[in-house]
């Protein structure tokens, strides 16, 4: 699968797809609280989808290669779940965490991102994990600009990451967006520098680390599409879309919700 490079005017239209998919994490924001199942809040942001929005859940009924359709509109990954939960009649309690991932489809183009959240307090190592994985995505965007190889990315991930403690997943991957859901380039969130794709204008792609407190092993959990730690352990994640420009990159999943940059980020566009 060859690399589609976007135009000015395709990445004018990301840019509206990836901002309503921030803003549909911001307005979920509030109803993440204990009590409140994943189900409640899939229909809440189908609903704000479909009928506020006017995009397409792009999750819902997405049925690659091998796979029984997807039968929820977002990805509700909680605790020691790594991603592609499926959202249910669990309600969430208080301590646990909870990755929310959205993708919407406007005007034939994809929005992709994802956010952690705590519910009410959570636990110091909890909070560390998702804090890391934050800053572990940030540092692989900063170092996005035409010339770099992917490898240099995902290097500068698994070496952050790793320097705290965590593990890298190695089986999922960020991946190029457009009018596809997953087009070239596949993003490594490991590597050696050096190798994999050289960025050019024009890419557009997710860079989305899965980060585990223990070991990197994972399993299937049985549904068709979850996803766990082998070991049980926390697992955390989040994901912005971006775009390479001539001298660096845009992030193409912000808005007003979005969270505080971390202070080694000076800029979402450069």
């Amino acid at each position: 699968m060859s690399i589609i490079l976007k135009t000015a005017d395709d990445i004018a239209a990301m840019r509206v797809a990836g901002r309503l998919a921030a803003e549909v994490l911001d307005m979920l924001t509030p109803h993440v609280r204990a009590g409140v199942t994943t189900e409640h809040l899939d229909q809440l942001a189908h609903d704000h989808m479909v009928h506020v929005q006017g995009t397409i859940p792009a999750p819902l009924n997405y049925a690659p290669s091998g796979h029984k359709p997807y039968p929820k509109s977002i990805c509700t990954s909680i605790n020691h779940q790594v991603c592609h939960g499926i959202p249910n009649d669990r309600p969430l309690k208080d301590g646990d965490i909870v990755n929310i991932d959205v993708t919407v489809i406007k005007d034939g183009w994809h929005g992709d991102t994802s956010r952690m959240f705590i519910v009410g307090k959570g636990s110091i190592a909890a909070t560390r994990l998702c804090a890391v994985t934050y800053e572990a995505m940030w540092k692989g965007i900063a170092m996005v600009k035409p010339g770099v190889r992917l490898g240099d990315v995902g290097h500068t991930i698994q070496t952050y990451v790793e320097r705290h403690g965590y593990s890298v997943v190695r089986e999922f991957c960020g991946h190029g967006l457009g009018r596809g859901f997953h087009e070239a380039p596949q993003v490594m969130h490991y590597g050696r520098p050096g190798t994999m794709e050289t960025l050019e204008p024009g890419m557009v792609f997710t860079i989305e680390p899965m980060v585990n407190a223990g070991r990197r092993e994972i399993r299937e959990l049985g549904d068709g599409w979850s996803i766990g730690t082998k070991d049980r352990s926390l697992s955390a994640q989040w994901e912005h879309s971006l775009a390479v420009t001539e001298t660096g990159y845009e992030v193409l999943t912000l808005s007003a919700g979005s969270p505080p940059l971390p202070d080694f980020v000076t800029a979402t566009a450069c």
